[in-house]
């Protein structure tokens, strides 16, 4: 029934495996997969992993640094499993503790041990106890609760009322023992009411109809007369219209200076404003050298928190000081000591109330709630069952196991270097190609205009297709960014010819069509870079979608950058999963394109609340290869891990 069966150690020995009868394959790449998406990805909070038909379960034992993994089909139902990989785990550990503890894995291996034996029979007792649960077999109708129950007992009765047993639902025997009693049906709904009103109508039995339309004028008149007796508001004075007062601004001086220049303008048209606007680029304002690889990111932390940590940590050691010079000085080490693991193994129920505030903070800083939890989950399987050191809290020991685990998921797998992979293509005579995507309003375009410049600042020419043929004015804006860029290094600085070129069909067209010609145009025309501006789309429009992923498979662009907003929480993580998943839905390939990194934009408006990079790249395992950063061309810097963990672990 399992494929296969493997204990190895975090430092890569195999020491014990176990391959089914019949299995040929080699389980050295699930493995292998296992180890690089979820071991070393910091994504062990779930202890399943999926690898093409095999279903691969696995367990830590953090205190010998050890992984516990078994392997079966997908499609197969082992309902043992989890119990199994764990009576494995305390087996092994129990037997060969004092090895493991007094050599380590590697002199473990060397000593050639025998475990198959006792594992078989572990497999064996599994297999019979999942067979010996057989299901439940169903009852019969006379031994169910149903055939005790007799229609006079599925009567609803209330309070034991006569009077509202009698004024309740009737079923068929009840009208022929007592026909004559069978209520209307406005006498049902009055019944069925509760509160004071079911109150007063009992107490209004036996009155007859003249007395009881009397009763009810009196209870009238009294709420009338006092309605009257109650005093009346005096009526608030009408208020006076103020007039409108100039706004003051903070720090603003005393000038009254007026600040409309529309009728001193002579010329307020679009072009003299783009002429203006052109002058100033030229003169080469606001715009600094971008040549070489982007400048990470970075996280200042201002001199009043740096103060106020520097103030905490010195009450702190005042208190202690002042605790133990006391006389009652038991209380104070009690308290100073309060929260020490004292060399012991870490379990689950010590971890807890640290992880539940650290998922808090987690999410108060912009991470989606699912991964904010499969995060503490993660650093909970990591610490749990590792003995800690005697004078070290549970709190320092998991904030820093969760802030390597963030380090960790910030430098994924695979690093993007777009200056070296250019050079790559202009060995082989063709353009790299960028395709940009996104939902709308993110900044697709802009972004697009800030890559162009770095490309250019570093002796690259660029030809933007613009295949946003759906919003209107897409490629105007594209145009305007080209004439501004070649503004800034005019042909005269590149043997006459533009660093930036447009190539656009109008609007209305084929974007996949579009982005075909574009590459050929550029291929014959000798540019280095072809970036592909397509048309923001929201991840659950299938029309758009199907287009995007068209365009993707027809023209295999070298990289397909998501763009995406720091500002957002829970909704990067739908947007990247849906588009991911549209992308491979609608692809016409066996192995479809998916998203190969991202674009976060809008970085300076949030903060220390940089949660959604921890996001993104949690759910795709990408990196972000571009932050934006400003609003200007040379806003664009690469992501520092560190400076961002740094600024998400801030309290």
């Amino acid at each position: 029934m399992l494929d296969f069966f493997t204990i190895f150690s975090k430092g890569g020995i195999v020491l014990w495996c176990f391959q089914g009868a019949g299995v040929t394959e080699s389980f050295t790449a699930p493995v292998n997969a296992l180890i690089h998406s979820v071991i070393l990805q910091e994504r062990s909070g779930n202890n399943s992993y999926n690898h093409e038909a095999l279903s691969l379960k696995y367990k830590l034992d953090n205190e010998f640094e050890l992984i516990f993994v078994v392997g079966f089909q997908k499609i197969l139902t082992l309902t043992y499993v989890d119990k199994f990989l764990d009576d494995v785990q305390l087996h092994f550990r129990d037997r060969y503790k004092n090895e493991l503890e007094q050599n380590g894995a590697l002199k473990l291996l060397n000593n050639n041990f025998e475990f198959e034996d006792d594992f078989k029979i572990l497999l064996r007792e599994a297999e019979e106890s999942s067979k010996g649960r057989s299901p439940a077999p169903m009852r019969s109708f006379k031994e169910s609760e149903k055939s005790q129950k007799t229609v006079k007992s599925m009567i609803e009765t209330k309070g034991g009322d006569k009077g509202k047993e009698q004024g309740g639902k009737k079923n068929k025997n009840t009208k022929k023992e007592a026909p004559a009693a069978e209520p209307a049906k406005g006498d049902q709904v009055k019944a069925s009411s509760s509160g004071p009103k079911m109150a007063a109508e009992n107490g209004n039995q036996g009155l007859t109809s003249e007395e009881l339309i009397e009763k009810k004028r009196e209870e009238f008149r009294r709420r009338m007369v006092g309605a009257t007796e109650k005093p009346t508001k005096s009526p608030k004075p009408p208020k006076q219209p103020k007039g409108k007062q100039m706004r003051v601004w903070d720090m603003g001086g005393s000038s009254t200076k007026n600040l409309d220049y529309s009728e001193r303008n002579g010329d307020s048209s679009a072009n003299g404003v783009e002429q203006s606007q052109e002058a100033q680029i030229d003169a080469g304002m606001q715009f600094t050298s971008m040549k070489g690889d982007l400048q990470p990111v970075d996280y200042e932390s201002s001199e009043e928190e740096e103060m106020e940590e520097e103030e905490e940590k010195v009450v702190v050691s005042e208190t202690s000081k002042t605790s133990s010079k006391k006389g009652g000085s038991f209380g104070g080490m009690f308290g100073m000591l309060k929260g020490l693991v004292g060399s012991k193994s870490l379990t689950r129920e010590d971890m807890e109330p640290v992880l539940e505030k650290m998922r808090d903070h987690l999410i108060a800083k912009n991470v989606a709630a699912d991964i904010a939890s499969q995060l503490c989950d993660s650093v909970a399987k990591k610490l749990e069952g590792k003995v800690m050191g005697t004078f070290t809290t549970v709190a320092s020991t998991v904030k820093q196991a969760l802030q390597d685990s963030l380090v960790q998921i910030l430098q994924p797998k695979r690093r993007v270097d777009i200056l070296r992979d250019v050079m790559e293509a202009q060995s082989q005579r063709r353009p790299y190609v960028i395709t940009f995507c996104g939902v709308n309003g993110v900044g697709k375009s802009t972004n697009l205009a800030k890559i162009s410049f770095w490309l250019i600042e570093n002796g690259l020419t660029v030809l933007i297709a613009a295949c946003d043929t759906f919003r209107a004015g897409a490629v105007e804006q594209l145009r305007t960014h080209q004439r501004r860029l070649n503004s800034l290094h005019p042909p005269e600085q590149n043997r006459g010819r533009a660093v930036v070129q447009l190539y656009e069909k109008g609007y209305g067209k084929d974007a996949a069509g579009i982005a075909m010609e574009a590459i050929a145009y550029a291929r014959n025309q000798g540019f280095d870079v072809v970036l592909v501006d397509t048309a923001g789309r929201m991840q659950d429009n299938a029309p758009l979608m199907t287009a995007l992923a068209k365009l993707i498979a027809v023209n295999m662009p070298d990289l397909v950058l998501f763009v995406g907003e720091a500002l957002v929480g829970n909704e990067a993580v739908d947007q990247l999963v849906k588009f991911n998943q549209a992308l491979a839905d609608h692809s016409m390939s066996d192995k479809p394109r998916l998203i190969d990194g991202i674009v976060l934009t809008k970085f300076d408006t949030i903060d220390d609340k940089v949660g959604a990079a921890i996001s993104m790249t949690y759910i795709t395992g990408q990196p972000i290869v571009f932050v934006g950063t400003g609003q200007t061309y040379n806003d664009l810097r690469s992501l520092n891990a560190r400076a961002v963990v740094s600024a998400l672990m801030k309290a």
